[in-house]
């Protein structure tokens, strides 16, 4: 998909930041949860395996990293909720706005494909 000629890198990364998404939430799901390793995803580093090919579990999975925390927990969490709430934050806005610039991208192509 990274190097589809309607979409270019847009649509892979839409892909790596909602996989993001999933992972970030997963880290706030577990916020309370012994022995919980936070994770998060080298963006760039899944940007780059994806210029490749698709965007798959195992791009993703090598650019998986484990967060190491400012203060560790007693029970083994690594879990920060403010850093995890500012990450998943930003990173719904980075998808909004990939996802809007795609909108507009397939907006002109229906018109093009209209004659408009």
């Amino acid at each position: 998909m990274a190097d589809d000629s309607l979409f270019g890198i847009h649509g892979a990364a839409l892909e790596v930041r909602g996989q993001r998404m999933g992972i970030l939430a997963s880290n706030i799901a577990n916020a309370s949860t012994p022995g919980f390793k936070a994770r998060d995803i080298d963006f760039q580093k899944a940007m780059a395996a994806a210029q490749g090919g698709s965007v798959d579990d195992g791009a993703i999975s090598g650019a998986t990293m484990y967060r190491v925390p400012l203060q560790p927990s007693l029970d083994g969490n690594t879990v920060d909720l403010s850093t995890e709430q500012t990450a998943f934050a930003e990173n719904a806005v980075q998808y909004q706005t990939t996802l809007s610039f795609l909108n507009g991208r397939i907006g002109q192509i229906t018109r093009a494909l209209r004659g408009e």
